[in-house]
Protein backbone atom coordinates (compact mmCIF):
# COMPACT_ATOMS: atom_id res chain seq x y z
CA UNK A 1 0.00 0.00 0.00
CA UNK A 2 1.55 3.29 -1.12
CA UNK A 3 1.99 6.24 1.75
CA UNK A 4 -0.35 9.20 2.44
CA UNK A 5 1.98 12.47 1.11
CA UNK A 6 2.48 14.16 4.18
CA UNK A 7 3.76 17.67 4.43
CA UNK A 8 6.88 17.71 6.81
CA UNK A 9 8.24 20.60 8.65
CA UNK A 10 12.04 20.73 9.49
CA UNK A 11 13.22 23.65 12.13
CA UNK A 12 16.95 24.47 12.99
CA UNK A 13 19.08 27.98 13.28
CA UNK A 14 20.65 27.72 9.93
CA UNK A 15 21.96 25.70 7.26
CA UNK A 16 25.94 26.26 7.51
CA UNK A 17 27.37 22.40 8.30
CA UNK A 18 27.62 20.38 11.01
CA UNK A 19 26.04 17.42 11.91
CA UNK A 20 22.39 18.74 12.69
CA UNK A 21 22.67 20.58 9.31
CA UNK A 22 23.73 17.07 7.57
CA UNK A 23 20.68 15.52 9.41
CA UNK A 24 17.96 17.26 8.11
CA UNK A 25 19.34 17.71 4.80
CA UNK A 26 19.27 13.98 4.67
CA UNK A 27 15.78 13.48 5.96
CA UNK A 28 14.17 16.28 3.61
CA UNK A 29 15.82 14.12 0.64
CA UNK A 30 14.61 11.16 1.73
CA UNK A 31 11.13 13.09 2.21
CA UNK A 32 11.30 14.16 -1.13
CA UNK A 33 12.10 10.69 -2.90
CA UNK A 34 9.23 9.20 -1.56
CA UNK A 35 7.30 11.36 -2.72
CA UNK A 36 5.76 13.78 0.35
CA UNK A 37 6.59 17.76 1.05
CA UNK A 38 9.61 18.80 2.69
CA UNK A 39 9.86 22.28 3.81
CA UNK A 40 12.99 23.44 6.12
CA UNK A 41 12.63 26.51 8.22
CA UNK A 42 16.10 28.19 8.91
CA UNK A 43 18.41 31.31 8.83
CA UNK A 44 19.59 30.07 5.55
CA UNK A 45 23.24 29.43 4.99
CA UNK A 46 25.42 27.89 2.30
CA UNK A 47 23.39 24.49 2.51
CA UNK A 48 20.27 25.84 1.56
CA UNK A 49 20.95 25.81 -2.62
CA UNK A 50 21.51 21.94 -1.61
CA UNK A 51 18.97 21.45 0.22
CA UNK A 52 16.54 23.05 -2.75
CA UNK A 53 18.22 21.71 -5.93
CA UNK A 54 17.35 18.15 -3.78
CA UNK A 55 13.40 19.48 -4.08
CA UNK A 56 12.44 20.47 -0.52
CA UNK A 57 11.72 24.29 0.06
CA UNK A 58 13.12 26.87 2.31
CA UNK A 59 11.99 29.79 4.22
CA UNK A 60 14.49 32.07 5.69
CA UNK A 61 13.39 33.12 8.73
CA UNK A 62 15.94 33.88 11.48
CA UNK A 63 14.43 31.78 14.34
CA UNK A 64 17.48 30.51 15.72
CA UNK A 65 18.45 34.67 16.33
CA UNK A 66 19.19 35.15 20.29
CA UNK A 67 16.92 37.78 20.63
CA UNK A 68 13.63 38.52 22.07
CA UNK A 69 12.75 39.57 18.72
CA UNK A 70 12.74 35.84 17.72
CA UNK A 71 9.25 35.44 18.98
CA UNK A 72 8.00 37.53 16.34
CA UNK A 73 7.99 34.07 14.00
CA UNK A 74 5.56 32.51 16.18
CA UNK A 75 2.61 33.79 14.63
CA UNK A 76 3.48 33.71 11.12
CA UNK A 77 4.14 30.17 12.04
CA UNK A 78 1.17 29.30 13.65
CA UNK A 79 -0.46 30.43 10.37
CA UNK A 80 1.81 28.67 7.63
CA UNK A 81 1.13 25.54 9.80
CA UNK A 82 -2.77 26.07 9.40
CA UNK A 83 -2.20 27.02 5.91
CA UNK A 84 0.06 24.42 4.66
CA UNK A 85 -1.90 21.24 6.67
CA UNK A 86 1.56 20.62 7.89
CA UNK A 87 1.58 16.87 9.69
CA UNK A 88 4.61 16.81 11.23
CA UNK A 89 6.49 19.43 12.71
CA UNK A 90 9.86 18.79 13.74
CA UNK A 91 12.48 20.96 15.76
CA UNK A 92 16.16 20.38 16.13
CA UNK A 93 17.28 23.04 18.10
CA UNK A 94 16.19 24.81 21.71
CA UNK A 95 15.41 27.95 20.05
CA UNK A 96 13.32 27.15 17.26
CA UNK A 97 12.07 24.70 19.50
CA UNK A 98 10.46 27.47 21.50
CA UNK A 99 9.41 29.32 17.93
CA UNK A 100 7.50 25.56 17.43
CA UNK A 101 6.28 25.34 20.57
CA UNK A 102 5.02 28.35 21.02
CA UNK A 103 2.92 28.16 17.84
CA UNK A 104 1.93 24.76 18.14
CA UNK A 105 0.17 25.36 21.22
CA UNK A 106 -1.22 28.18 19.99
CA UNK A 107 -3.30 26.14 18.19
CA UNK A 108 -6.57 24.01 18.80
CA UNK A 109 -5.73 20.80 19.43
CA UNK A 110 -7.68 19.19 16.20
CA UNK A 111 -5.73 21.65 14.18
CA UNK A 112 -2.40 20.84 15.35
CA UNK A 113 0.12 18.71 13.51
CA UNK A 114 2.35 15.99 15.34
CA UNK A 115 5.33 17.83 16.90
CA UNK A 116 8.34 16.08 17.04
CA UNK A 117 12.05 17.05 18.67
CA UNK A 118 15.68 15.94 18.07
CA UNK A 119 17.57 15.57 21.32
CA UNK A 120 21.50 15.74 19.04
CA UNK A 121 23.31 17.13 22.18
CA UNK A 122 23.77 16.83 25.89
CA UNK A 123 22.47 20.15 26.20
CA UNK A 124 23.30 22.00 30.08
CA UNK A 125 20.24 21.07 32.03
CA UNK A 126 17.63 24.47 31.92
CA UNK A 127 14.03 25.43 31.60
CA UNK A 128 15.47 26.59 28.09
CA UNK A 129 16.75 22.94 26.89
CA UNK A 130 13.77 21.27 28.44
CA UNK A 131 12.01 22.63 25.36
CA UNK A 132 13.75 19.79 23.69
CA UNK A 133 12.16 17.23 25.72
CA UNK A 134 8.38 18.59 24.77
CA UNK A 135 7.88 16.89 21.70
CA UNK A 136 5.02 13.89 21.18
CA UNK A 137 7.99 11.86 20.30
CA UNK A 138 11.55 12.78 21.29
CA UNK A 139 14.35 11.51 19.00
CA UNK A 140 17.62 10.58 21.16
CA UNK A 141 20.42 10.28 18.51
CA UNK A 142 21.78 7.43 21.00
CA UNK A 143 22.04 5.70 23.79
CA UNK A 144 23.78 8.14 25.53
CA UNK A 145 20.89 10.93 24.86
CA UNK A 146 18.38 8.39 26.14
CA UNK A 147 20.29 7.98 28.83
CA UNK A 148 20.83 11.97 29.20
CA UNK A 149 17.37 12.71 28.67
CA UNK A 150 15.85 9.91 31.43
CA UNK A 151 18.33 11.37 33.92
CA UNK A 152 17.95 15.37 33.39
CA UNK A 153 14.01 15.20 33.14
CA UNK A 154 12.67 12.35 34.96
CA UNK A 155 8.90 13.77 33.83
CA UNK A 156 9.59 12.81 30.27
CA UNK A 157 7.33 9.30 29.98
CA UNK A 158 10.36 6.57 28.64
CA UNK A 159 7.81 5.50 25.75
CA UNK A 160 7.83 8.89 24.56
CA UNK A 161 11.45 8.28 23.97
CA UNK A 162 12.34 7.13 20.35
CA UNK A 163 16.26 6.65 19.70
CA UNK A 164 17.21 6.56 16.20
CA UNK A 165 20.73 6.22 16.29
CA UNK A 166 22.55 9.01 13.60
CA UNK A 167 23.65 7.20 10.42
CA UNK A 168 26.66 7.11 8.00
CA UNK A 169 25.83 6.16 4.26
CA UNK A 170 28.47 3.13 3.01
CA UNK A 171 28.18 4.39 -0.45
CA UNK A 172 29.94 7.95 0.99
CA UNK A 173 32.45 6.45 3.35
CA UNK A 174 33.15 2.80 1.88
CA UNK A 175 35.25 0.19 3.74
CA UNK A 176 38.68 0.00 1.74
CA UNK A 177 38.15 3.64 0.18
CA UNK A 178 41.65 5.05 -1.76
CA UNK A 179 41.21 8.39 -3.00
CA UNK A 180 41.25 9.15 -6.61
CA UNK A 181 44.95 9.43 -8.13
CA UNK A 182 44.83 13.04 -8.93
CA UNK A 183 43.69 13.58 -5.48
CA UNK A 184 46.59 11.79 -4.04
CA UNK A 185 49.14 13.24 -5.96
CA UNK A 186 48.37 16.65 -5.29
CA UNK A 187 47.90 16.10 -1.37
CA UNK A 188 51.69 14.30 -1.45
CA UNK A 189 52.46 17.04 -3.48
CA UNK A 190 51.46 19.48 -0.31
CA UNK A 191 53.06 17.24 1.98
CA UNK A 192 55.73 15.01 0.98
CA UNK A 193 56.41 14.06 4.52
CA UNK A 194 53.24 12.26 5.08
CA UNK A 195 54.75 9.92 2.88
CA UNK A 196 56.97 8.15 5.45
CA UNK A 197 54.85 8.90 8.65
CA UNK A 198 51.95 7.06 10.63
CA UNK A 199 49.57 9.52 10.31
CA UNK A 200 47.51 10.48 12.86
CA UNK A 201 44.78 12.61 12.56
CA UNK A 202 42.17 14.90 15.13
CA UNK A 203 39.05 15.88 13.11
CA UNK A 204 37.04 19.08 14.35
CA UNK A 205 36.99 22.83 14.96
CA UNK A 206 39.28 24.61 16.97
CA UNK A 207 37.81 24.79 19.66
CA UNK A 208 39.10 23.71 23.69
CA UNK A 209 36.63 21.17 23.93
CA UNK A 210 38.11 18.90 20.98
CA UNK A 211 41.18 17.66 22.90
CA UNK A 212 44.11 19.74 20.99
CA UNK A 213 45.89 19.93 23.92
CA UNK A 214 45.83 16.15 24.56
CA UNK A 215 46.38 15.14 21.13
CA UNK A 216 49.84 17.97 21.22
CA UNK A 217 51.14 16.01 24.17
CA UNK A 218 50.52 12.82 22.76
CA UNK A 219 52.45 13.77 20.13
CA UNK A 220 55.72 14.80 21.86
CA UNK A 221 55.61 11.84 24.11
CA UNK A 222 55.08 9.79 20.36
CA UNK A 223 58.39 11.86 18.89
CA UNK A 224 60.33 11.99 22.14
CA UNK A 225 60.13 8.27 21.80
CA UNK A 226 61.62 7.97 18.06
CA UNK A 227 58.05 6.81 16.42
CA UNK A 228 57.69 8.03 13.02
CA UNK A 229 54.73 9.72 13.43
CA UNK A 230 52.78 12.93 12.01
CA UNK A 231 50.39 14.89 13.22
CA UNK A 232 47.23 16.50 11.37
CA UNK A 233 44.85 19.06 12.92
CA UNK A 234 41.50 18.90 10.40
CA UNK A 235 39.48 21.62 11.46
CA UNK A 236 38.31 25.43 10.98
CA UNK A 237 39.49 28.16 13.48
CA UNK A 238 36.70 29.46 15.05
CA UNK A 239 36.05 33.12 14.57
CA UNK A 240 35.29 33.65 18.23
CA UNK A 241 38.21 31.57 19.52
CA UNK A 242 41.47 33.18 17.69
CA UNK A 243 42.90 33.25 21.01
CA UNK A 244 42.42 29.63 21.54
CA UNK A 245 44.04 28.56 17.76
CA UNK A 246 46.68 30.95 18.68
CA UNK A 247 47.73 29.50 21.79
CA UNK A 248 47.33 26.06 20.17
CA UNK A 249 50.00 27.20 17.70
CA UNK A 250 52.14 28.63 20.17
CA UNK A 251 52.39 25.63 22.24
CA UNK A 252 53.54 23.68 19.27
CA UNK A 253 56.19 26.08 18.46
CA UNK A 254 57.65 26.14 22.06
CA UNK A 255 57.50 22.03 22.36
CA UNK A 256 59.44 22.09 19.34
CA UNK A 257 56.77 19.96 17.33
CA UNK A 258 56.75 22.38 14.55
CA UNK A 259 57.95 19.56 11.98
CA UNK A 260 55.54 17.08 13.52
CA UNK A 261 52.32 18.58 13.87
CA UNK A 262 50.19 20.32 10.37
CA UNK A 263 47.05 22.26 10.42
CA UNK A 264 45.54 21.73 7.63
CA UNK A 265 42.24 24.31 8.10
CA UNK A 266 39.17 23.22 7.30
CA UNK A 267 38.77 20.84 4.38
CA UNK A 268 35.88 19.41 2.42
CA UNK A 269 37.53 16.43 1.53
CA UNK A 270 38.06 14.73 5.05
CA UNK A 271 36.78 11.41 3.41
CA UNK A 272 39.83 11.21 2.02
CA UNK A 273 42.23 12.35 4.50
CA UNK A 274 40.93 9.70 6.66
CA UNK A 275 41.80 7.07 3.71
CA UNK A 276 45.55 8.58 4.18
CA UNK A 277 45.78 8.10 7.75
CA UNK A 278 46.83 5.19 10.12
CA UNK A 279 44.70 6.88 13.31
CA UNK A 280 41.67 9.27 13.65
CA UNK A 281 41.96 10.20 17.11
CA UNK A 282 38.44 11.44 18.94
CA UNK A 283 39.35 13.06 22.39
CA UNK A 284 36.76 15.31 23.31
CA UNK A 285 36.99 16.19 26.82
CA UNK A 286 32.73 16.49 27.57
CA UNK A 287 31.03 13.85 26.28
CA UNK A 288 29.58 13.74 22.87
CA UNK A 289 26.46 12.65 21.97
CA UNK A 290 27.18 10.74 19.22
CA UNK A 291 30.86 9.86 17.69
CA UNK A 292 29.85 10.25 13.71
CA UNK A 293 33.64 11.37 13.04
CA UNK A 294 34.31 7.66 14.59
CA UNK A 295 31.58 5.56 12.86
CA UNK A 296 32.77 7.40 9.74
CA UNK A 297 36.85 6.54 9.63
CA UNK A 298 35.79 3.09 11.31
CA UNK A 299 33.26 2.27 8.09
CA UNK A 300 36.27 2.80 5.84
CA UNK A 301 38.86 0.29 7.98
CA UNK A 302 40.57 3.02 9.70
CA UNK A 303 41.68 2.97 13.12
CA UNK A 304 40.23 4.86 16.03
CA UNK A 305 41.31 5.74 19.32
CA UNK A 306 39.31 7.86 21.47
CA UNK A 307 37.49 8.78 25.06
CA UNK A 308 35.20 6.29 26.23
CA UNK A 309 32.31 8.55 26.99
CA UNK A 310 29.07 9.68 25.84
CA UNK A 311 28.66 8.68 21.84
CA UNK A 312 32.23 8.16 21.22
CA UNK A 313 32.40 5.45 23.76
CA UNK A 314 29.18 4.05 23.17
CA UNK A 315 30.15 3.56 19.22
CA UNK A 316 33.70 2.59 20.15
CA UNK A 317 32.18 -0.30 22.57
CA UNK A 318 30.05 -1.75 19.82
CA UNK A 319 32.53 -1.43 16.56
CA UNK A 320 35.85 -1.15 17.63
CA UNK A 321 36.83 -2.09 21.78
CA UNK A 322 40.40 -1.99 21.09
CA UNK A 323 40.00 2.18 20.40
CA UNK A 324 38.49 3.41 23.41
CA UNK A 325 40.73 5.15 26.32
CA UNK A 326 39.77 5.96 29.61
CA UNK A 327 39.02 9.94 29.46
CA UNK A 328 42.24 12.25 29.94
CA UNK A 329 44.35 9.27 30.74
CA UNK A 330 46.91 10.50 29.01
CA UNK A 331 49.55 7.40 29.51
CA UNK A 332 46.45 5.68 28.36
CA UNK A 333 45.95 6.96 25.28
CA UNK A 334 49.85 6.91 24.25
CA UNK A 335 49.97 3.01 25.47
CA UNK A 336 46.97 2.47 23.20
CA UNK A 337 48.38 4.32 20.20
CA UNK A 338 51.59 2.77 20.58
CA UNK A 339 49.86 -1.01 20.25
CA UNK A 340 47.83 0.28 17.31
CA UNK A 341 50.98 1.26 15.92
CA UNK A 342 53.10 -1.61 16.60
CA UNK A 343 49.91 -4.12 15.10
CA UNK A 344 47.62 -2.41 13.12
CA UNK A 345 44.29 -4.27 13.28
CA UNK A 346 41.79 -5.57 10.34
CA UNK A 347 38.89 -3.84 11.19
CA UNK A 348 35.72 -5.89 9.03
CA UNK A 349 33.39 -3.96 7.42
CA UNK A 350 29.92 -2.64 9.37
CA UNK A 351 26.23 -1.69 9.03
CA UNK A 352 25.57 -1.08 12.51
CA UNK A 353 24.99 2.92 11.61
CA UNK A 354 23.96 3.09 8.21
CA UNK A 355 22.20 5.94 6.78
CA UNK A 356 19.01 4.04 5.52
CA UNK A 357 18.29 2.72 8.84
CA UNK A 358 18.13 5.77 10.61
CA UNK A 359 15.94 7.39 7.55
CA UNK A 360 13.28 4.38 7.65
CA UNK A 361 13.46 5.31 11.99
CA UNK A 362 12.28 8.36 10.99
CA UNK A 363 10.07 8.27 8.19
CA UNK A 364 8.24 5.12 9.96
CA UNK A 365 8.14 7.36 12.83
CA UNK A 366 6.54 10.35 11.20
CA UNK A 367 3.98 7.58 9.34
CA UNK A 368 3.01 6.42 12.77
CA UNK A 369 2.19 9.87 14.47
CA UNK A 370 0.05 10.88 11.14
CA UNK A 371 -1.70 8.42 11.37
Amino acid sequence: MSERPLTVVQLLPALEGGGVERGTLEVARELVRRGHSSWVISGGGQLVSRLTGQGSQHLQWPIGAKSPLTLRWVSRLRNFLGEQRVDILHARSRLPAWVAWRAWKGLPETDRPRFVTTVHGLYSVSRYSSVMTRGERVIAVSDTARRYILDNYPQVPPARIVTIPRGVDPAVFPHGYRPPESWARAWFEQYPFLLERYVLTLPGRLTRLKGHTDFIELMARLVAAGLPVHGLIVGGEDPRRRRYAHGLHEQIRRRGLGAHITFTGHRMDVRDIYAVSNLVLSLSSKPESFGRSVVEALYMGVSVAGYDHGGVGEVLTRLFPAGRVPVGDLDALERTVRELHARPPEIPPSRDYDLQAMLDATLDLYRELAG
